[in-house]
């Protein structure tokens, strides 16, 4: 009995979804919220979870194929009919047990030794040797040595079988059918731990290769196996000592993008359009300001270990960037204004839209009502999004909604630079890298030169509801409030 997966709704506003890729195929096992599939919609890249547990017996919609929410996708049976086939293999491998099976795979290598019925007498023994052809013993290959006879014979069975003529007359009909048996052992043993490691996200892949993880020798905590971000940054931190020695360059190494040519991807797609509309639509220009941020980061010192205790999160540096632009947007709303037609319209809350890189492309989930939270809340709530966002976990709805944009430029290394303002909101924040650098600062009347850590901010606006004269008083207003550094209120630990 089969039962049909249908593709889901993604959303409010979205009707249909385009097939990516399928990560499972006809005769594949799958289990209960395993992924089956990826969707590509025109807000969002996601897997499709199986909702039921079974065989893969039919693929009903293509890859790139866009068909409307509540197709039938796939069809899952119990596996007592599709789900046997695969497995077929398995219980032939097996069967060759009994003494008159091998005697067929023996008898087209060798017509002659079926024609010697005595003869199998003492090759029955070596017939034991094909048990290690099972698929669920692949770890017995001594198995077959066990004979002493089949032992001696089968080591020199390629290099003396052409030097002892009489010698393959025995040992040869098994000797030839234990080779492919221990050739197909080990194809079979690797597939099981391919498959067990499920579908690796290239976000996994990625990580794995920067910490220097062989996926190989990565036990997955995910759903059927799957290999996780955090199961890559545990055997990461259990060879830190192998990873310390390395060298601390890695070069390059060449993308195999390099002369290929490739469609674009539905998101990618709607990301363009919105790009070159919002940029023909929007007078932009950016205003830059630098700001010291050395006591935030005396204060993020201080306090890490005892926010790592409290949250289980690393205290970075963006939860104080998202906390000081929450309160700038509240006193100076029209920055955190949106354009309807000719209608501006303030919000009465501020929807924080965080800029997250992912390997489909830019992507912004939103925190809601931003400005009511504290430090500790607005971490947790940007390490669940990016999160989610990258392991394609992320709804629809959560990338709608957000009034403002706040894009860390800076975790790449960058300086500064001018992002792009994206329609229906008005303006968007870049924070850049923090350094440490001489300044000439004013102490007691006298300048002198010290070591601080800086970062700049740039504000991309649309110039027309925002006069310059807004943009510098709301980018002063985060300056004063970083340089500050008042934030042992509102950590929320």
């Amino acid at each position: 009995m089969s039962e049909s997966v249908n593709l889901p709704a993604l959303g409010e506003s979205v009707t249909e979804g385009t097939v990516t890729r399928w990560l499972k195929n006809v005769g594949d096992r799958v289990e209960v919220d395993e992924p089956l599939l990826e969707v590509s919609t025109d807000k969002v890249d996601t897997e499709i979870p199986s909702p039921i547990a079974g065989v893969v017996e039919e693929i009903l919609v293509a890859e790139d194929e866009t068909v409307e929410v509540g197709t039938a996708l796939v069809r899952i049976g119990d596996g007592e009919g599709g789900g046997s086939a695969p497995a077929e293999s398995a219980p032939a491998a097996s069967a060759p047990a009994e003494p008159s099976a091998p005697a067929e795979p023996s008898a087209p290598a060798e017509p002659s030794a079926p024609a010697e019925p005595s003869a199998p007498a003492e090759p029955s023994a070596p017939a034991e040797p094909s048990a290690p052809a099972e698929p669920s013993a692949p770890a017995e290959p001594s198995a077959p040595a066990a004979p002493s006879a089949p032992a001696q014979q089968s080591a020199p069975a390629e290099p003396s079988a052409p030097a002892e003529p009489s010698a393959p007359a025995e040992p040869s009909a098994p000797a030839q059918p234990s080779a492919p048996a221990q050739t197909s052992a080990p194809a079979q043993a690797s597939a099981p731990d391919a498959s067990a490691a499920g579908y690796i996200t290239p976000l996994v892949r990625k990580l794995a290769q920067e910490r220097g993880v062989d996926l190989s020798t990565v036990s997955g905590t995910g759903v059927g196996g799957r290999i996780r971000k955090q199961d890559v940054l545990d055997a990461a931190q259990s060879g830190g000592a192998a990873t310390a020695s390395a060298p601390t360059r890695k070069p390059l190494e060449a993308s195999p993008l390099r002369g290929r040519s490739e469609s674009m991807s539905r998101l990618r797609k709607v990301i363009a359009e919105r790009a070159v509309v919002s940029m023909q639509s929007t007078a932009q220009l950016t205003t830059v300001v630098e700001v010291d941020v050395t006591k935030v980061a005396a204060l993020r010192t201080a306090v890490k270990d005892t926010f790592l205790t409290a949250t289980g999160l690393k205290l970075s540096f963006l939860p104080f960037f998202a906390k000081a632009t929450t309160e700038a947007l509240q006193a100076f709303p029209i920055i955190n204004a949106t354009v309807e037609d000719d209608t501006i319209v303030y919000p009465e809350s501020e929807n924080l839209s965080i800029a997250v890189d992912t390997e489909r492309g830019l992507l912004t989930p939103v925190i809601r009502n931003a400005g009511d939270l504290s430090i500790a809340d607005l971490a947790r709530e940007i390490a669940d999004l990016a999160e989610r966002t990258r392991d394609n976990k992320l709804k629809p709805d959560e990338l709608a909604g957000g009034t403002f944009t706040l894009t860390n430029t800076g975790s790449r290394g960058a300086l500064f630079d001018t992002p792009v303002v994206f329609l229906p909101q008005v303006a968007i924040l870049g924070t850049g890298v923090v350094t440490k650098k001489p300044v000439v600062m004013t102490v007691d009347g006298s300048d002198v030169i010290a070591v601080r850590s800086t970062v700049y901010l740039a504000l991309s606006y649309d110039h027309r509801i925002i006069d310059g004269a807004d943009a510098a008083r709301f980018l002063t207003a985060i300056k004063e409030r970083l340089e500050e550094a008042d934030f042992d209120g509102d950590l929320g630990i």
